[in-house]
C-alpha cells in the first residue's frame, strides 16, 4: 500500500464523507441527499446560506459546489460580488477540508488570498477546489494551502483564491 492509498483510506473515513456518499442513496439519483446535505452545511455554517449553495460533488481532496447568480449577490455593476465569490470558495474549501481530514484531526481556516481575474456574467457560479494529493495526517500540525476556482457557467475562473487551513491532531 503506497501513502497516497494510505492518505485517501484515512480521509475516507471522515465522518462528513461517509454521510455524503450514504445521502447520495437518496432517491432521485442523490439529488434529494445533495439537497438535503447542502441545507445541512448551512446549518451548520449559517453565514453560506447567503449564497444558496448545493454540494454537486465531494470526496477528499475534491469539491464542487454551485450557487445561483442571483439579484441578491450583485455588485453595483449587476455581476456577482467579490465577497460573494469569496464565501463560495470559503464554502468548497471548507467542506471538501471537512470531508478530507480523519476524525484524529481538526482545523480550523488561517488565512485567504484572492485574485479578482474578471467580471461574472450573469450564469450560474461554480467553485470547485481540488488538491494535488491527499497529505498524511500525522502527530505534526501543519497548514493545508487549499486552491479554489469560482467559475461562471462557460467555465472561466473569474476569481481565484487560495485558502490557508491550519491542521492538527485532536488532543488525546
Amino acid at each position: 500500500m503506497t501513502a497516497d492509498t494510505t492518505a485517501v483510506q484515512t480521509a475516507e473515513s471522515a465522518p462528513t464523507f461517509k454521510l455524503w456518499k450514504k445521502m447520495q442513496e437518496m432517491p432521485l439519483g442523490g439529488l434529494v441527499g445533495s439537497w438535503l446535505f447542502s441545507q445541512g452545511i448551512c446549518f451548520k455554517a449559517p453565514y453560506f446560506r447567503t449564497v444558496r449553495p448545493q454540494i454537486k460533488e465531494l470526496r477528499p481532496g475534491l469539491c464542487r459546489v454551485t450557487a445561483p447568480n442571483r439579484r441578491g449577490m450583485h455588485n453595483h455593476i449587476g455581476t456577482y460580488h467579490a465577497i460573494a465569490s469569496c464565501n463560495m470558495a470559503e464554502v468548497a474549501a471548507g467542506v471538501m477540508t471537512e470531508a478530507t481530514v480523519p476524525p484524529t484531526h481538526r482545523w480550523i481556516p488561517a488565512g485567504m488570498t484572492v485574485e479578482y481575474n474578471a467580471k461574472a456574467s450573469k450564469g450560474a457560479v461554480m467553485a470547485v477546489t481540488r488538491l494535488e494529493e491527499i497529505p498524511e495526517f500525522g502527530d505534526e500540525k501543519f497548514d493545508l494551502i487549499v486552491p479554489v476556482d469560482v467559475l461562471e457557467a462557460n467555465g472561466i475562473a473569474f476569481v481565484t483564491a487560495r485558502i490557508t487551513m491550519y491542521i492538527s491532531p485532536k488532543k488525546r
